[in-house]
């Protein structure tokens, strides 16, 4: 044998040893603790996430909320954050502000202060956040900033949480404070300073909600800055953190993270950095966005939550992987529980955490993730290897005396679909303070002293369906509506609520109603006009009808549309078939939410405070329209968008009654 040879064999043996062998890694307490575990949650909003899930039957809304907080069943979500509604699109949708002007308060509208309640009661020790996106217009005095008037945002924001106590018996634990063009400190001390004026000391501050500088830098420099923030918070870190960071000796968190959609590579993400966000950043709460993908899957960042919930009129709904991946950490810990210092990487690819409640008790998550497997959105991901591996865990220090590990197990199988998620396993053996498994790819383990973890699970819900192809609102609903929008409207620009007509003797007591009159204090692009989209978004072949009225005497102007095509973000580049009306006497057809391509437009003899009947029909590449009855245009020719929405709105921030909602869709 020549020596080239010798040494590939020798080679080959020395790398057999050290892969068949395994490796040892040490879990000791005798050197000291790690930082204290605060949670793993999720966020609904940024924006209208959750528009959905209100409108689910029950026993279906129930079984949802039940996988994502109900301790010791599903994910047992142990942090939720809220939006702070502003009336404005912040991603998939807009929610309304408790203060739509200065002089309005109402603690009732959304949907948000159920879902707290509604978390609350099944875990009362969850941890709840809120954190606001975008200000109704008058916070910003006409500007599109909201801290020209610091001590006006300031009040707002602890309007809300004041309101939160009063009206719903919710305390808020952190308030957050994002912005994208810069950071703020002269606001985050005034908060402070309000909010202890106010006798919520208790509620901490999570800033700046976005990124690790600029607000490291200057909080070391700045003692009061350094005492009005409890939380360092950041936005899809990548797992990792900046050295200033850690200097601060603040908490640490991921406080928005995931955003991926929740396939199994989604769940595989979601295993990765739930791990690797303290394991390589020292951050101690990774919150998902979002908590529910429960809109409409073709607005932006269609099913990029935790589980799936868009077909309230069907009951069906997906508990998807990230429900289970969440459970390997959150049935087995708990916050105020504290990480080993004895955490990090495998030799071979992935990663370990382990956690103690200090009695003696244990935890161990362990996750191999391949690059591919487990991508997020964002940031880029560095490309790494994982294989198969042996490894030793030794118990050490208090954890010594273990003689028994309960083992949790998930296998992502992406080969022959067999995804094994949240399987318990036989318990392992600890012998003479050690323990051994061979771990394979795309694995998660969780080893634990913790014998009570369960898989909840009820009945499968029913199957999906598309939405109905008839369908009819009167928005007749008296007293005091459970919730403040009607079921299944998906607000993108303005806001529209349920709304008691005194004033009206005749049929049109009951309506629905756009409220915002001032453009909001925006965080994305909201269009110039208000729109609220409905329906299927494959739809092309339709009718929509809908009773209409102008407040703005002269300068109203409503429509109805079909085939709309983009929401979210983007709403201001949406294209249909828009059918407007207007309080001057004319009429016109776009074909776009702009205006800006008429197909058709012409006297209508409509004007403010009467009600009109509008009727949109589109077929194929022609479209009609009536109103009150009788045909105003025919036949305009069009081409494109294909397919989309139906929807409501207004030509301009302006008050405008809707009623009587009918949909016939034929194709």
């Amino acid at each position: 044998m020549n020596v080239e040879n010798q040494f590939f064999v020798c080679f080959s043996i020395f790398l057999c040893i050290s892969v068949c062998l395994g490796e040892d890694y040490d879990l000791d307490d005798k050197t000291g603790l790690g930082r204290s575990f605060d949670g793993i949650g999720g966020l609904s909003g940024g924006g209208a996430t959750s528009r959905l899930l209100v409108n689910y039957a029950e026993p279906y809304r129930s079984q949802i909320l039940d996988y994502l907080f109900k301790p010791k069943f599903g994910a047992s979500l142990q942090i939720l954050k809220v939006e702070i509604g502003g009336d404005a699109q912040t991603t998939d949708g807009t929610e309304p502000s408790h203060m739509h002007n200065e002089d309005d308060e109402n603690y009732f509208r959304g949907y948000e202060w159920w879902l707290m309640r509604e978390a609350k009661k099944r875990n009362p020790n969850i941890t709840i956040i809120g954190l606001p996106w975008a200000f109704p217009g008058w916070v910003g005095n006409g500007e599109n900033w909201p801290y020209d008037f610091p001590d006006i945002t300031a009040s707002y924001v602890v309007s809300w949480i004041r309101g939160a106590k009063q009206y719903h018996d919710l305390d808020i634990d952190y308030v957050g404070i994002w912005n994208e063009r810069h950071f703020n400190s002269k606001y985050i001390k005034l908060l402070r300073y309000t909010l202890d004026k106010s006798g919520l000391e208790r509620v901490k501050i999570i800033a700046s909600d976005n990124l690790w500088e600029p607000i490291t830098s200057v909080m070391i420099a700045d003692r009061e800055l350094q005492d009005a923030v409890e939380v360092l918070g950041v936005h899809y870190p990548g797992t990792n953190t900046v050295p200033n960071a850690l200097k601060t000796g603040k908490k640490l968190w991921s406080s928005e993270d995931y955003s991926t959609f929740n396939d199994n590579v989604g769940g595989g993400c979601w295993a990765r950095i739930l791990n690797q966000n303290y394991v390589n950043g020292k951050m101690t709460a990774t919150i998902s966005w979002n908590l529910l993908a429960s809109y409409y899957e073709d607005l932006p960042f269609g099913r990029d939550g935790l589980m799936t919930a868009t077909a309230p009129w069907s009951g069906n709904y997906v508990v998807e992987s990230p429900i289970w991946i969440t459970a390997h950490t959150t049935q087995f810990s708990e916050p105020g529980w504290t990480y080993l210092q004895t955490v990090g990487h495998f030799t071979h690819g992935g990663s370990y955490v382990a956690l103690t409640g200090e009695r003696g008790n244990l935890t161990i998550i362990t996750e191999t993730m391949t690059h591919d497997h487990s991508v997020c959105i964002r940031p880029p991901l560095l490309p790494y290897n994982v294989t198969v591996q042996n490894v030793t865990f030794h118990l050490k220090g208090t954890f010594a005396s273990i003689s028994e590990l309960q083992v949790w197990h998930s296998k992502f199988d992406f080969k022959t679909n067999k995804t094994v998620l949240f399987q318990n396993l036989k318990p392992i053996k600890v012998i003479e303070g050690s323990f051994s498994i061979e771990l394979d790819v795309d694995e998660v383990y969780t080893f634990t002293t913790v014998t009570n973890g369960q898989r909840g699970s009820y009945p499968d819900p029913p199957p999906t369906s598309p939405f109905p192809k008839k369908y009819k609102d009167d928005f007749d609903v008296t007293g005091n509506p459970y919730f403040s929008e009607a079921p299944n409207f998906a607000d993108q620009t303005g806001v529209f609520e349920y709304f008691t007509n005194l004033t009206d003797p005749g049929p049109h007591v009951f309506t629905l109603r756009q409220v915002v009159t001032q453009r909001p204090v925006t965080w994305v692009a909201d269009a110039d006009q208000t729109i609220s989209v409905i329906g299927d978004y494959k739809w092309h072949d339709l009718m929509v009808s809908c009773d209409v009225y102008m407040e703005a005497v002269h300068t109203g102007g409503v429509f109805i549309a079909v085939r709309v095509d983009k929401g979210g973000g983007v709403i201001r580049s949406t294209k249909g078939i828009f059918f407007w009306v207007y309080a001057d006497g004319t009429y016109k057809v776009t074909n776009d939410l702009s205006g800006m391509t008429v197909l058709a437009e012409g006297l209508s003899g409509t004007r403010a405070r009467v009600w009109y009947t509008l009727t949109l029909t589109v077929k194929g590449n022609y479209a009609s329209a009536d109103l009150n009855g009788y045909a105003l245009w025919k036949n305009a020719v069009l081409w494109e968008p294909r397919h989309g929405w139906a929807a409501i709105g207004t030509s301009s921030f302006e008050l405008a009654q809707f009623d009587n909602f009918a949909i016939e869709a034929i194709a």
